[in-house]
């Protein structure tokens, strides 16, 4: 009786699939597939880590880029970590001019980090190396108090740098924009820099490695601008600049 039963329930269900174009049997217990978040960053396998959710709130010091990510890009030498908030100047001033982020902005309360491998830096701002061959690196970010704000902070920054791809030969240069995108609202944008020994052309040379460069973050309101120093590649800066921006 009870095998009867069971055929019925089959020729009920596969008379269903005929005319719906698919079978409906009784359901069975299985592991439930991982939802995706559109656009959120891949990761890696058996990570299962969730996407980082846009930063919103003051800046603090957790929010910038840890001196131990460049130990893991591959930079061997010691770096100390030199810290201050205020105003003062925020990106390679040889390109944009000697500005500082209230004069461009109108915000005087940015996190300054700087990443260097001296005890030596200048004595108006620790943040800086006394020798530029000291300096690793060095990050400016602030919140702007909302993600659309600084969503308009980090364009006009880019574009500020953008003219620098385009130098006289044997001046230094900017090379293309690389866009790094962590998850929705945090995106971070990135050029190389080389040398003037390079520069035949009047931009960047086609296959040849950057030697650092600049980067400008976006993290839900948060907004920064990361110059790297340190002569890294393209595969070391993206590592910096996705930790950068992710952790902002």
């Amino acid at each position: 009786m009870r095998a009867r039963k069971i055929a019925v329930i089959l020729a009920v269900a596969i008379g269903l699939g005929l005319l719906t174009g698919r079978f409906v049997l009784p359901a069975r217990s299985a592991r439930a597939a991982p939802a995706v978040t559109p656009g959120a960053a891949e990761s890696s396998p058996g990570g299962g880590s969730p996407a980082p959710r846009p930063a919103s709130g003051p800046m603090t010091d957790r929010h910038l880029l840890a001196a131990a990510e460049f130990r893991k890009a591959g930079f061997s030498r010691r770096v100390h970590v030199r810290d201050r908030v205020g105003d003062g100047n925020y990106a390679n001033a040889a390109c944009v001019g000697e500005r500082t982020l209230e004069q461009t902005l109108g915000g005087n309360d940015a996190h300054f980090r700087g990443f260097v491998t001296t005890t030596e830096t200048d004595s108006d701002d620790p943040t800086l190396a006394r020798d530029i061959k000291d300096q690793v690196a060095r990050e400016v970010a602030a919140d702007a108090g909302s993600p659309a704000l600084a969503r308009n902070f980090a364009q006009r920054l880019l574009l500020e740098e953008v003219p620098c791809q385009q130098e006289p030969a044997t001046h230094w240069v900017y090379g293309p924009t690389h866009t790094i995108g962590v998850a929705p609202g945090i995106t971070a944008s990135w050029m190389g820099m080389y040398d003037g020994d390079l520069n035949t052309t009047g931009a960047a040379p086609r296959g040849k490695e950057p030697c650092g460069g600049i980067a400008v973050l976006r993290n839900g309101s948060h907004y920064g601008v990361l110059e790297i120093d340190a002569c890294l590649g393209t595969a070391a800066t993206t590592l910096i600049v996705r930790a950068a921006v992710t952790v902002l």
